[in-house]
């Protein structure tokens, strides 16, 4: 097993915060010191953190671009933007690039005269359908003749690259993979060809892969699509009230140069974040990164982030969905972003009441009262850029129902409004988050990925630095407080999916 650079510091830190009996801090100056940064002319910040124990480096590509900032009739177009990453450039990824550049443009007429047809809905000419179909999907052929699968992944591979993935959330998107330190050059020669020369191709079939992938994921899933129709409740003008995934119409709609027009609003170098950390110089990899990512050219305009904001709650909202499953009750709260100075508060009180066999609610629903088979409470759903929701969900016990958990969630958190959490309880809820958040960051991929999103999110890493000073300061009367504040009947959503005989 490699030893990851920093590791024993971190390990000694995580033992001191369990085991001590007060900790009002941790002396993070020595990790911080190991930080530099540099901000190319086109806009994108490159952060490095230098960790000399093994030969390697993980490297994170954060574009603060997410489900929320799909516009209308292309929703989950952030999500496909995600998978055309992997599809090559017009560098790598083609036997005939021109060939095949001309049989897309051949794809895209075609699917526009589709497109239009389709849109006349019952008034459409069912033999054009028909035969513009079958034209389309001959046109889908002929360009993938041209295309190397796997390409660009199978490159990185040949010389050592792992854990080549990517992400996208309701509020950014991230590519990450680590490799050795002394193929850094070539990541970022391929890793900014990407950006600067993208090629959507196989554009159509991919979507034919999402839309499967909402079915799975989403449409197939009883437990999801009670989930979503929370969050669609919820929401109803922000944009997290819609499925990062997207809706099945417009995954079946998009156009490759709306796509295109996307990429170009939102993967810019000033709305771009790279984050390298393992065996590397700083100085030498803002030489590189000079030389590669600084070929891409600046935006004209910056994108900005959502201006609409979901109106305040007045009422209770309930959904009920009926299916042949595993009954299951979700409340949510609207609660803040996640800078916001209540988030540590927030996140401590979801500690206590459900997170782990040792919550409140696991305790009492699960193991006294053996009413539910598993409950929990999470933060920040669907995101946290923006406010977003806290939720508490439970899955009933054989002979036992929604009503009966709804009940008991709902005195614990009028218990938890009206009574404080004892000291020692805080001490230990202070402890396991402390603890979590430095263990998140003792892999190079782990300290990557937060230091680019305490930039992007802060506008500033060195706030990831000042995490376990907010983490101290939360008292029990903080926790009581966004209790009594967020955790009302007017300011919650209610969801349940019944359980309907076959």
């Amino acid at each position: 097993m490699i030893k990851r650079p920093g590791l024993l510091l971190l390990c000694t830190a995580i033992s001191a915060l369990i085991f001590a009996p007060t900790v009002f801090g941790f002396d993070f100056s020595t990790l911080e010191e190991s930080v530099s940064e540099t901000t190319l002319d086109n806009g994108l910040k490159i952060i490095v953190m230098e960790r000399h124990n093994a030969p390697v480096v993980s490297c994170v590509t954060y574009a603060n671009v997410g489900g929320a900032d799909d516009p209308k009739e292309y929703t989950g177009v952030a999500h496909m933007l995600e998978h055309m990453a992997f599809k090559g450039t017009r560098n790598v990824g083609s036997t005939d690039l021109e060939a095949e550049l001309a049989a897309m443009k051949v794809e895209d007429s075609i699917f526009y005269l589709l497109r239009a047809e389709r849109a006349k809905g019952r008034f459409a000419d069912s033999a054009r359908l028909a035969a513009l179909e079958t034209d389309f999907e001959a046109a889908i052929e002929n360009a993938r003749q041209y295309v190397v699968p796997n390409a660009w992944d199978a490159r990185l591979e040949r010389e050592g690259a792992v854990g080549i993935n990517a992400g996208t959330s309701k509020d950014n998107t991230s590519y990450i993979m680590s490799l050795p330190s002394n193929r850094l050059e070539l990541w970022m020669a391929m890793e900014s060809d990407r950006f600067l020369n993208p090629v959507l191709r196989e554009m159509y079939r991919e979507r034919n892969v999402i839309a499967e992938e909402r079915r799975q994921v989403l449409e197939n899933n009883p437990i999801m699509r009670t989930i979503d129709a929370m969050q669609s409740a919820a929401f109803t003008a922000h944009p997290y009230g819609i499925s990062i995934v997207g809706h099945m119409s417009d995954i079946q709609n998009y156009t490759r140069d709306a796509v295109k027009e996307y990429f170009h609003k939102y993967y810019v170098p000033s709305n771009m974040i790279v984050s390298i950390v393992g065996d590397v110089k700083a100085k030498d990899v803002f030489k590189m990164a000079e030389t590669y990512f600084g070929r891409i050219p600046a935006a004209q305009h910056d994108p900005h982030p959502v201006a609409t904001k979901e109106p305040v709650q007045k009422g209770e909202k309930r959904v009920n969905l009926q299916d042949q499953a595993q009954p299951l009750f979700i409340a949510g709260w609207h609660v803040p972003e996640g800078t916001h100075p209540d988030w540590p508060a927030l996140d401590a009180m979801t500690d206590y009441l459900g997170q782990g066999r040792t919550s409140l609610l696991y305790k009492n629903l699960v193991k006294e009262k053996k009413i539910a088979g598993d409950v929990g409470v999470y933060l920040g759903w669907p995101g946290n850029k923006y406010p977003c929701l806290a939720f508490a969900y439970a899955m009933p016990a054989p002979d036992h129902s929604n009503e009966e958990c709804e009940e008991q969630i709902f005195a614990e958190v009028e218990r938890l409004q009206t009574e404080l959490i004892p000291a020692e309880e805080v001490d230990k809820i202070k402890a396991r988050a402390k603890a979590g958040f430095i263990r998140s960051m003792r892999s190079n991929l782990g300290m990557a990925s937060a230091l680019a999103e305490y930039e992007n999110d802060w506008h500033s890493w060195r706030e990831l630095f000042r995490e376990l000073d907010r983490i101290n300061a939360v008292t029990a009367e903080d926790i009581q407080r966004v209790a009594k504040e967020y955790l009302t009947e007017d300011n919650r959503t209610v969801a349940k999916l019944n359980n309907i005989e076959s």
